[in-house]
């Protein structure tokens, strides 16, 4: 039934717990697993100093590469890597928008994700992130808590 599943993760126990899911669902289905991480540079754009832009997206790319690495970790505990494919890919952009985009290049059946992320305020309510996604995806999401 699912021969693509996107699994965009920031790291955050959400993103572990969607992990997961994606982890069994693919174990059940043959489908293979794209974990994404997005960097979020839209924040950076005011900064005045150019060489403290260039160190914080450096910093941005270390935590994104150990938010795939633990989600790669998990994978390989639980499941043979025979079994299913996994594809690791990091970006920049806003993160709706480069999942939402992401879903369409690479033709995505099913997006797991967290209902919140690292930077959740609110527990009660979708993550904005993951409330874009649910808006506009045209392919099913399940939205993990």
């Amino acid at each position: 039934m699912y021969s693509k599943i996107l699994l965009p993760t920031d790291g955050s126990k959400h993103a572990e717990k969607a992990a997961n899911h994606a982890m069994w669902i693919a174990s059940k289905s043959g489908a293979e697993i794209i974990v994404l991480d997005v960097i979020e540079t839209s924040s950076l754009v005011g900064l005045p100093a150019e060489d403290l832009i260039v160190r914080i997206k450096e910093m941005l790319k270390e935590e994104a590469r150990r938010s795939l690495e633990r989600i790669s970790e998990m994978i390989k505990e639980d499941i043979s890597p025979k079994e299913i494919k996994i594809t690791m890919v990091s970006k920049e952009g806003s993160p709706a928008e480069v999942i939402l985009q992401t879903i369409e290049e690479q033709d995505i059946d099913m997006v797991i994700m967290g209902t919140s992320g690292k930077h959740g305020l609110d527990r009660f309510l979708l993550g904005s992130v993951t409330e874009k996604v649910v808006r506009s995806a045209k392919c099913p999401i399940l939205a993990v808590h």
